[in-house]
């Protein structure tokens, strides 16, 4: 008889059964999209659940969050089947990189720039989205000191 393997990270135990799990995922994946008759399905599924998280991915794009990491998760998705959304994927990371770079070689003031203009583009739609559907009272006592003319 073996005796039990304890862990003392509950965490890192379920950690170590998921590359296998990924694994016959992606195995079984393979099996359908190979398949004749479950090919042209697989190829549906994977067009409307990418699209469909890459269009909710930018409609959340000009509000805070992580609206382009949404794109690209569903970019990701499509580029499995498609080889259009493959070269979509690289340029949009390509152009992710060149953005970085540059703006890692600007001075302090121009990456506060920056940071301090999506901040308040993030705030200004903030406001105007809660404008538009009405701002809880809660919300609106808070906010009187801070804007009067709420």
């Amino acid at each position: 008889m073996t005796p039990e393997r304890t862990h003392p990270n509950e965490e890192t135990a379920g950690r170590r059964h998921l590359p296998g799990l990924l694994r016959r995922a992606a195995q079984a994946a393979g099996q359908v999209r190979t398949a004749r008759g479950t090919r042209l399905a697989y190829r549906w599924a994977v067009a409307v659940v990418g699209g469909v998280i890459t269009i909710g991915g930018l409609i959340l794009v000009p509000l805070p969050g992580p609206g382009w990491v949404i794109v690209f998760v569903g970019l990701a998705l499509l580029a499995r089947e498609f080889a259009w959304a493959k070269r979509l994927l690289h340029f949009g990371r390509s152009r992710l990189a060149s953005w970085t770079a540059w703006l890692r070689r600007q001075r302090l003031w121009v990456r506060l720039v920056v940071t301090l203009s999506a901040a308040a583009l993030a705030g200004s739609l903030l406001l105007l989205l809660a404008l538009l559907l009405g701002i809880p009272p809660l919300a609106r006592s808070w906010l009187a000191p801070v804007l009067p003319w709420l």
